[in-house]
């Protein structure tokens, strides 16, 4: 995309970008202007900016409402979930079958039985995939991660497993943020060579690679950085708020 004018949508990850990656509040000053600048591009007739994320669909939705972001679906759970704000309607992927939940299920239920004992514990609210958390993160990445991907592989589970900076994310192996963006360009009309990307870890990169022009806040990780048209000296929300200005 030469022109940034032509931009269509705005495909931006929550945290890392309109939120921290911590537990830490949220800067709501700028998510304010943020919801300005969406309102304003709505009316008239410009990007709009929806959420891509791994958080569980009632996340998103809330972000979506706290943007101002009433016509645009946004992504939620890696893709699992389509969330319509136009039509309250909530899609999951209809290449999700009930083997694959099956499947999830019964990870779930390995966690609970061989990992809660160890103090990891699920994220609430995900319905076709598991992300473990720790309160040590380095706990999680250096001993934690080689027993799931064992287990997964002795098991034949078809998730694949990820990391980001807090949590171990398993999702299905066919079903990831790239996969809900072709979902969202087909409901929506959009063409991928008119749409921004915004994102902070290397989960992003699914973002970045169905975009025609893709930025990161300045607290990405190096490794993203790297595929980027543009890097924000802000981090998190104010950086995307300067993200959000090469664009008007």
């Amino acid at each position: 995309m030469s022109d940034l004018g032509g931009c269509e949508a705005v495909i931006c990850d929550i945290d890392g970008c309109l939120a921290p990656e911590s537990s830490g509040p949220m800067h709501a000053e700028a998510l304010a202007r943020i919801a300005r600048w969406n309102r304003a591009s709505i009316e008239r007739g410009g990007p709009i900016l929806t959420v891509c994320s791994g958080r569980p669909q009632p996340f998103a939705e809330a972000m979506c409402r706290l943007l101002g972001n009433d016509r645009l679906p946004c992504i939620a759970e890696n893709g699992v979930w389509l969330y319509d704000p136009k039509t309250n309607r909530y899609e999951r992927d209809p290449a999700i079958t009930p083997e694959h939940l099956q499947a999830v299920h019964e990870v779930a239920r390995w966690v609970e039985q061989e990992l809660s004992p160890r103090g990891v514990v699920m994220q609430p609210g995900k319905s076709a995939s598991v992300s473990l958390y720790h309160p040590d993160p380095e706990y999680l990445r250096s001993t934690i991660r080689p027993i799931v991907e064992t287990a997964f592989r002795v098991c034949g589970w078809p998730l694949r497993v990820s990391m980001t900076w807090l949590y171990i994310n398993c999702d299905l192996a066919h079903v990831s943020k790239g996969s809900g963006i072709d979902r969202l360009c087909a409901a929506a009309g959009l063409q991928r060579d008119r749409l921004v990307g915004i994102g902070d870890t290397l989960s992003d990169e699914a973002i970045a690679d169905r975009v025609a022009w893709f930025a990161c806040p300045a607290n990405a990780d190096p490794r993203l950085k790297a595929r980027a048209h543009f890097l924000a000296s802000e981090p998190e929300a104010m950086g995307v708020l300067e993200i959000l200005s090469r664009l008007t």
